[in-house]
């Protein structure tokens, strides 16, 4: 019961959280004026493909407290749940897209840091952050491509 409980909350606080910076800090008048790369997916992938993540990015979370909640992958965990949080009042909170590539840099960072920490203590959780670290890599490349054409 103690397993089904933790993955719950790793679960569902990840998803809240994201939804909650999310829906804070939407895309407003300001991001529809920015001229955008070739590559910009539309805006309806965003919130599917996060939530997905999100998911995954809670039960490696869980996986990895249940099995040494004091290790350095879960103090990176909690690093980069707090960068990813950060993002998107960077980005379009503050219209900063200089500090939100700041942020997404350390977070690309961290998600690599969970992954070699991760992979001693849980294969699984490992895994589960390679299509995060896939997405959050061209997030970094879309960042980086409206700061420099803006």
């Amino acid at each position: 019961m103690r397993n089904i409980f933790t993955y719950i909350v790793f679960i569902v606080g990840v998803v809240v959280l994201g939804i909650l910076s999310g829906l804070s800090n939407m895309p407003g008048e300001w991001y529809q004026t920015l001229e955008k790369p070739f590559f910009n997916p539309p805006a309806w992938l965003f919130a599917p493909v996060w939530t997905a993540l999100y998911v995954m990015i809670g039960i490696a979370g869980a996986r990895v407290w249940l099995k040494a909640p004091a290790s350095a992958a879960m103090q990176i965990w909690f690093a980069q749940i707090a960068l990813n949080m950060l993002w998107s009042p960077a980005f379009f909170g503050l219209e900063a897209p200089g500090l939100a590539l700041l942020v997404i840099v350390g977070l690309l960072i961290t998600i690599l840091g969970f992954i070699w920490q991760a992979g001693p203590i849980d294969r699984v959780a490992r895994l589960l952050f390679v299509p995060y670290l896939a997405w959050v890599s061209f997030a970094t490349l879309l960042n980086a491509a409206i700061f420099l054409m803006n």
